[in-house]
């Protein structure tokens, strides 16, 4: 069942996801493109239309037409020509924010849709946050606001539920108010070819794909101010499951490509093939599941990242798992190439990320599970990651002591992030909790000297060593240290 599945989506991946249907020009409708006049309704008249036709495309051609909350339907596409864009209202009454998830450009159990082109879906997110911000301090609007910033009513780019056989290509996003394209328990997903520009406001993630099965994401690039490519799972009942990251460029002030936070249901069946991370404040890929999902069969390939704060942390948490317990198992990470800033890696974006959990010299790649609760089964073959070294043990100190070791808390139900027990022990790799880990023909680096050993196994029960390089300038010391832990092999 689960190949032939496959193949179907394989099959509608080539085909297209919409059959060849007529092309309807936005101007057929009165959708002005002067940029002033608010096309709302008349935009949604149009796709209402070619929906109970049967179908088609509908096209805008040179031009700003300017929208608020817009819903796509069954069989309809909308295909902004070059020259298009799609622009949001500044008024926030303009969009559905009595719903939980306001957005832009909408679809709910919608089939066969599509956006696509050389177009722009630009947002104008930065005047629309401010703007709701102005009617929550006049008390007309509700909102929770954290660091005087709406949490809840700004509205996504795109934000599509429970839709089946979509379509994302080519067209670029930017200036949403908040998470930029959305894709919440859909089905037979494609995005290629997407230009994301999302540096707006705060909490703006580039791409969240959440609690969907069968996804392609390829040929993409993203520039966020939160996640660049973050995938997440809301319902314990559900899962992100059998999805596909190719060729796709990514910077972000947080993570590159994350898994999670939210991770109720969990994640299976991943390929994250050659992608690039640049400028990046956290982790490369960062992989967690604090919320009790449960993650398996991950494959990261050829991935390269360059100027980025870590390079991978995988985390089992205890946070909203209401007395489930989550897991993590066959993780292969392979063919990777990782340059780990000495400074702060946005330094200068508009929006940077918090600097967090100081003091602490520059963390290491982590494993880290909880008691009881191992992350199993980890393959890093070919890795080679580059850090700036030159730690400073008079400004943040960590030793190798059992007492030391045993003073690391293990914060089950703190947001998971590489640099939350703020000095780590070891400079390469920190694992705690973890069993069954292979480490083959892997090259840490550290340009300057370093207090600390390459690794740290605290609680790893089996973890072999194999064909490895390690570079330090601070050679009297041993490299590899173990604590409460069995079967570290290590060999040449």
């Amino acid at each position: 069942m689960k190949k032939t599945c496959f193949l179907a989506f394989c099959l509608w991946i080539c085909l297209g996801s919409i059959v060849l249907a007529d092309d309807y020009k936005a101007s057929l409708f009165g959708i002005k493109s002067n940029g002033t006049t608010l096309n709302t309704n008349s935009i949604q008249k149009a796709i209402d239309y070619i929906h109970e036709k049967g179908g088609g495309r509908l096209v805008f051609y040179v031009g700003r037409y300017l929208t608020g909350t817009i819903q796509l339907k069954s069989n309809v596409t909308i295909h902004l020509e070059e020259g298009a864009i799609l622009l949001g209202s500044t008024n926030i009454y303009d969009y559905n924010v009595t719903q939980t998830f306001p957005a832009l450009v909408t679809a709910y159990n919608a089939q066969n849709i599509a956006i696509t082109g050389k177009g722009v879906i630009d947002g104008q997110g930065r005047e629309v946050a401010y703007n709701l911000l102005d009617q929550v301090h006049k008390g007309l609007l509700k909102d929770a606001l954290i660091n005087d910033r709406p949490a809840q009513r700004r509205p996504k780019g795109i934000y599509l539920r429970e839709c089946k056989n979509v379509d994302i290509s080519g067209v670029i996003v930017k200036n949403a108010a908040e998470w930029v394209v959305v894709c919440d328990q859909c089905e037979n997903l494609k995005i290629d070819k997407l230009t994301v520009d999302s540096k707006a406001f705060w909490n703006n993630d580039g791409i969240d794909i959440v609690d969907c099965k069968n996804v392609l994401i390829s040929n993409s690039f993203i520039d966020s101010s939160d996640d660049a490519i973050c995938f997440k799972s809301h319902d314990a009942t559900k899962l992100c499951e059998n999805v596909e990251v190719r060729n796709c460029v990514a910077r972000s002030s947080a993570s590159g490509i994350k898994f999670g936070t939210v991770s109720s249901g969990g994640y299976k069946n991943f390929k994250i093939i050659n992608n690039k991370i640049f400028d990046t404040h956290r982790s490369a890929i960062t992989i967690a599941t604090p919320d009790g999902g449960a993650v398996e069969n991950i494959l990261v390939d050829s991935l390269y990242a360059y100027n980025t704060g870590n390079a991978i942390y995988l985390r089992i948490g205890a946070r909203w798992n209401k007395g489930r317990t989550g897991t993590m198992k066959n993780i292969t990470i392979r063919n990777m190439h990782c340059e780990i800033a000495a400074g702060k890696a946005d330094a200068g974006r508009e929006y940077e990320g918090p600097v967090e959990d100081m003091p602490r010299n520059i963390s290491p790649a982590s494993i880290v599970g909880l008691p009881g609760q191992y992350i199993s089964d980890v393959k890093l073959q070919n890795i080679n990651i580059v850090y700036p070294g030159n730690s400073n043990p008079n400004y943040a100190f960590r030793g190798i002591s059992n007492a030391d070791l045993d003073s690391i808390p293990e914060m089950p139900a703190a947001y998971p992030e590489f640099s939350q027990f703020k000095e780590l022990p070891a400079w390469g790799f920190y694992l705690r909790h973890a069993k069954n880990i292979q480490f083959e023909n892997v090259t840490l680096t550290a340009k300057g000297k370093e207090y600390r050993p390459a690794f740290v196994f605290d609680d790893v029960q089996g973890a072999t060593l194999s064909k490895m390089h390690i570079i330090d300038p601070q050679k009297q010391k041993k490299q590899v240290h173990s604590y409460r832990s069995t079967n570290i092999v290590q060999s040449k």
